[in-house]
C-alpha cells in the first residue's frame, strides 16, 4: 500500500528530509616554508636563511624571497612562517626603531630591540603574527647576542637556533656542533669563530635542501658585528 503526506495513518508524522550541514571557517594563514637559523659568536652573530617561498603545498611562489633583514639600528632579523606577517612585523618593528631614534637621538641597542620585538609580538597574541623569528646583534661591549622568539613573543637569549620547515633537521646539528651537546671532554661554553659559524651555516643548509622540499634556491647569510653587517650569498639546490 502506498502512503502520501495527504493520506497518512493516524498519529503518523511526515518524515523530514535530511538537512545539509555546512561548516564555515576562517583561517587566514599560510605556511610559506623555508628555514632560518642564527649563530652567536664572541664578537659577532649571524642569521642565515634560504630564499624559497612556497604556497603551503607543492607550488613555489618565488625563488628569491629573503627571510633575513637588516634593521636601521644594526641588528638583523630572520623570520620563517607566513611571509605576509613577516613583512608586516618587519615594517612595524622598523617604525618603532625610527621613533626611538628621533625621540632619543640615538639608535636602539640590541637588548632594547629584542624587548621591543617581544612586546610587538605579544601585543598581537589574540590574532598573532604566524612567524618564528631570531634577532641578532652586538651588545654595548661588542659581544654577539642572539634571541629566539615564538609567535606570541616569548623569547630567550641563545647561542644557536633554527626555525622553519627544516628546523627539526638543523637544531640537532647545531646543538651538537656549537653547544657540543652529547660530547664528552670538550668545553661546552666555547663559541665558534666567524669562519666556523659561516661554514656551519653553509653545511647546514646544503644538507637541509637534500631533505626538505620547502628549503632551497639561494642561501643568504647576514653577519653582524661592531663594524656593521656583512652579506654573503650562496647558491643552493633549485629542485
Amino acid at each position: 500500500m502506498e502512503y502520501s503526506l495527504m493520506h497518512q495513518e493516524p498519529n503518523q508524522h511526515p518524515v523530514a528530509a535530511p538537512r545539509e550541514v555546512h561548516n564555515h571557517g576562517f583561517y587566514p594563514y599560510v605556511d610559506n616554508g623555508g628555514t632560518v637559523l642564527g649563530i652567536c659568536g664572541k664578537d659577532f652573530a649571524l642569521v642565515a636563511s634560504d630564499t624559497r617561498q612556497s604556497n603551503g603545498g607543492y607550488l613555489i611562489n618565488s625563488r628569491d624571497t629573503p627571510k633575513t633583514f637588516k634593521l636601521s639600528n644594526g641588528t638583523v632579523l630572520g623570520s620563517a612562517g607566513f611571509h605576509a606577517d613577516t613583512m608586516q612585523c618587519l615594517e612595524t618593528l622598523e617604525q618603532r626603531a625610527q621613533l626611538y631614534f628621533h625621540k632619543h637621538e640615538r639608535q636602539m641597542n640590541a637588548k632594547a630591540m629584542a624587548q621591543t620585538l617581544s612586546h610587538l609580538l605579544y601585543s598581537k597574541r589574540f590574532f598573532p603574527y604566524m612567524i618564528n623569528t631570531v634577532l641578532a646583534g652586538v651588545d654595548a661591549k661588542g659581544n654577539g647576542v642572539l634571541y629566539s622568539y615564538d609567535p606570541v613573543g616569548s623569547f630567550g637569549e641563545v647561542t644557536q637556533y633554527s626555525h622553519g620547515s627544516a628546523s627539526a633537521l638543523l637544531n640537532p646539528f647545531l646543538d651538537n656542533q656549537i653547544a657540543r651537546a652529547h660530547q664528552a671532554g670538550v668545553d661546552h661554553s666555547a663559541l665558534p669563530s666567524r669562519e666556523q659559524a659561516i661554514k656551519l651555516a653553509i653545511d647546514a643548509f646544503t644538507s637541509a635542501t637534500e631533505r626538505d622540499i620547502y628549503t632551497g634556491d639561494w642561501l643568504e647569510i647576514l653577519v653582524v658585528d661592531s663594524e656593521g653587517v656583512q652579506e654573503i650569498k650562496r647558491e643552493l639546490k633549485h629542485d
